[in-house]
């Protein structure tokens, strides 16, 4: 059996086209120009997100941890909350920032600068704005109960002493902060729908509420679908909103997993692979919302 030139020379020419398509066409001390930046920004990611990924997954692979997590009645409760917070939070945030970026699209100055004020929560640090709101909600001397006092003459609720008043200020906390930047968002993609569309549709007689339904919303469908998605992901592993209001209190009935996981297990108890695994046992939602959102990425093209 005899072998040709050409077949021998394959796996080099191969090999070769391999490398040239990893240099991207550059030559020289571009390319090393090239490595030289892309390599610190690799050595983080590898150090600071792979690393400690994998470590997290071999920290909460022991089957008994989770035996021992399903059994706890707190979590149970804490699954209760995390789909109320989920439910409430993403749903509510969003729907209120689809209505008000149809707000401030109308023309004038005035518009702009309550705009400029409407993203102050968003543009504030976390930390003092949840911190603000905790000590506002205190039942004795709050300046919501001090309102309440001072205005009707009524004694206010002890908003952090129940469970239902307790997550629902975390879940206002929430949509306060958050719902300033999926405004600003949903605005942007209101400003990129061409003038011409809602001309037509004037002409057709699709005006007011019914340009909105059939005109705005579906040509912001797609993106109204990210958004939603991205926010349930990006929810799903706050800390701050239920910490900083409630502290997961009263009686750790105000958890969510991240907070259960982390204050709970790995502060006050001191095991930090029970709380991994109590995170991690967002994984089996968490999971699919990634793939949906990476296909719908992936397939579909955001209408604008």
């Amino acid at each position: 059996m005899t072998v040709s030139a050409i077949e021998l020379r394959q796996p080099p020419i191969r090999r070769q086209s391999l490398w040239r398509y990893w240099r991207g066409g550059l030559q020289g001390s571009e390319f090393t120009w090239a490595v030289a930046f892309v390599v610190p920004y690799i050595a983080v990611f590898l150090g600071f997100v792979i690393y400690p990924a994998l470590y997290g997954l071999w920290m909460g692979s022991n089957p008994a941890l989770y035996v021992e997590v399903f059994s706890d009645p707190i979590y149970l409760n804490t699954v209760v909350n995390t789909l109320i917070f989920l439910a409430f939070g993403v749903n509510v945030k969003l729907f209120l920032a689809l209505l008000l970026s149809g707000f401030f699209m109308r023309p004038g100055w005035w518009t702009k600068a309550l705009l400029l004020v409407f993203v102050l929560p968003w543009a504030i640090p976390a930390l003092p704005t949840f911190i603000s709101i905790h000590w506002m909600l205190n039942g004795e001397w709050g300046l919501i109960n001090n309102f309440l006092w001072i205005v009707f003459g009524v004694d206010g609720p002890s908003w952090l002493n129940s469970r239902w008043f307790a997550l629902g200020s975390a879940v206002f906390a929430h949509v306060w902060k958050w719902t300033p930047f999926w405004t600003v968002i949903l605005l942007a993609g209101r400003m990129s729908i061409p003038q011409e569309i809602y001309d037509a549709a004037k002409v057709d007689g699709a005006t007011g509420l019914k340009r909105f339904l059939y005109v705005t919303f579906p040509l912001l469908a797609n993106l109204y679908l990210v958004l939603t998605l991205l926010a349930t992901i990006f929810l799903l592993g706050d800390f701050n909103s239920v910490y900083f209001v409630t502290g997961g209190g009263p009686a750790n009935s105000t958890h969510l997993l991240a907070t259960l996981g982390v204050v709970r297990d790995m502060l006050e108890l001191g095991k930090p692979q029970l709380g991994v695994a109590v995170v991690m046992s967002a994984l089996p939602l968490l999971i699919p919302l990634v793939i949906i959102l990476m296909r719908k990425l992936r397939t579909a093209e955001v209408q604008l």
